[in-house]
């Protein structure tokens, strides 16, 4: 075995002595879904990214607009927002030693685009047409079908990690526990669903100007187990997800322990199948449940007030916030929902499954939410706790009647909030679509001045609201806790969808 980690270390390129310093610690219920950016759209999978890939542009701590990481610089080019320039830095190199060029940039994108994973960030590039990368050149050009304001915002994410073309293959996802990005970090050792080690990359060039120490992250299978760890400092950083009593119960004066309460947003959502066939396909259904749901209750009684109730699909902080849900569903009210169901013609109580996965409170929120609706009379509802993996395959493939899921965004603009979630061909696979909906996406995305996209999104969110292929059922911010040795917690995430391990330091 040492023989084997100094070859690993030597291959590619870890920070000399970095193995004698002792990790910092972290913990987090986050999953890994799949170590093949081609794989993966949600937030455990792209946290690791933003460490091992590197992308074209990322976000500095506290900014909301992409700068140069991979590129030294990008742009727009000519008029109509429909073509991407980017120039790469001069002599970037993969952690394993092998040169990084605007082939590889142009690969990386080609086959996100040709697997089409439906666990993979497909829908997100779903305006990009074609990518021209000249050999082994530094210049890339992306070709967009339409034009897209919010395109620099979506290659800063996990979706714009680079691979090394010589080690992935071109048409199917990468199988095993090896990572070749080019990323601040380099994975020394993985074992899925409990710990990734990282070592810093000495080979990285871009954004980053100061590689910070090894980390090791480890992954909890739920929040109480995370708790366990935290109580006995066998972590010393801690992300999401604590169970909310335990975040309601800590103090920042609490002795040897700090805690940053971070903006990024985080919703959670009920979300409904509505295909021909399904149980919600009736649109006064979905109204139905939407006049009954208490989201107040929900945020007191399960989250403890760590959460806030959401009435919209885009969250307070967010460009083009609004309160839809609110207007049209302003309290719990049982015999407007019956009355929506009697005009339909809709027979009650109407029986579906309610599936949910991972978080903080769920099973506790799936119960109160069949407590809710089952007091009506109106509905019979069979919740099931799934494994995070069979969920993403289940709600996917179109399993789940109805399913709570939490979402993270992706980048600080509203089109995350919507594109993804109600967008055609949208990443929660809900079969959803709305012509009026598109509309506005389409506008809004040739808008590129962000501030004035306001109203386009407060008129997706009321069509939503009337359509109710899901509801928003609160926000949160993020807390992060930390011993009092460690450093950087505040850098470590912002609501830019980047988790900047290499900020975490010894004091």
């Amino acid at each position: 075995m040492p023989v084997l980690l100094a070859l690993l270390a030597g291959g590619c390129g870890f920070a000399s002595g970095s193995e004698d310093r002792s990790p910092v610690t972290v913990g987090t219920t986050d999953r890994v879904t799949s170590l093949d950016p081609a794989g993966a759209y949600d937030a455990g999978s792209w946290a690791l990214f933003g460490n091992v890939y590197q992308s074209l542009l990322t976000f500095a701590p506290g900014s909301s607009t992409p700068v140069p990481d991979a590129a030294r610089s990008c742009g727009f080019r000519g008029e109509g927002l429909r073509t991407y320039t980017c120039e790469l830095r001069p002599h970037l190199t993969f952690a394993n030693g092998h040169e990084l060029t605007a082939r590889d940039v142009k690969f990386s994108f080609d086959r996100i685009k040709r697997i089409h994973s439906d666990q993979g960030p497909g829908s997100l590039l779903d305006t990009l047409q074609s990518v021209d990368g000249d050999g082994g050149g530094t210049e890339v050009v992306f070709h967009l079908r339409v034009p897209d304001a919010t395109f620099p915002l979506k290659i800063a994410t996990g979706a714009g990690s680079i691979v090394d073309s010589t080690r992935y293959p071109a048409d199917r996802l990468r199988t095993g526990d090896a990572v070749d990005g080019s990323g601040p970090y380099g994975l020394a050792t993985y074992r899925a669903g409990a710990e990734a080690e990282l070592r810093p990359n000495t080979r990285y060039t871009g954004a980053v100007k100061s590689l910070g120490g090894p980390v090791t992250v480890r992954y909890f299978a739920d929040p109480d187990t995370l708790d366990e760890a935290w109580q006995e400092r066998s972590v010393e950083v801690v992300g999401r997800q604590m169970p909310p009593a335990e975040i309601a119960r800590i103090s920042p004066t609490d002795p040897g322990v700090r805690v940053v309460e971070t903006t990024a947003p985080s919703i959670r959502s009920l979300v409904f199948d509505v295909r021909d066939g399904a149980p919600l396909k009736e649109t006064a259904i979905r109204q139905a449940i939407a006049a009954v749901l208490d989201r107040e209750a929900i945020a007191r009684d399960v989250h403890r007030r760590t959460v806030d109730p959401l009435y919209s699909l885009v969250p307070q902080g967010i460009t083009g916030h609004a309160t839809s849900f609110y207007d049209a569903y302003p309290k719990p009210d049982a015999a407007r929902a019956r009355e929506m169901l009697r005009e339909a013609g809709v027979a009650v109580p109407v029986r579906f499954g309610l599936a949910y996965s991972q978080g903080a409170a769920t099973d506790q929120e799936a119960a109160l939410i069949k407590r809710q609706l089952e007091a009506t009379g109106l509905f019979r509802v069979t919740p099931q706790r799934v494994g995070w993996q069979e969920f993403q395959e289940g709600y996917a493939r179109g399993a789940y009647d109805a399913y709570c899921v939490s979402w993270v965004a992706d980048f600080p603009d509203p089109d995350t909030f919507t594109t993804p979630l109600v967008g055609a061909d949208n990443a929660l696979h809900s079969g959803y679509s709305s012509a009026r909906v598109e509309k506005l996406i389409a506008q809004a995305r040739q808008i590129y001045q962000r501030n004035r996209v306001t109203e386009d999104f407060r008129q997706i969110q009321k069509i939503v609201a009337e359509d109710v292929p899901m509801v928003p059922l609160w926000q949160k911010k993020e807390y992060v806790l930390t011993t009092s040795s460690i450093s950087g917690a505040e850098y470590l995430s912002d609501g830019t969808g980047i988790w900047r391990l290499w900020r975490l330091g010894r004091i």
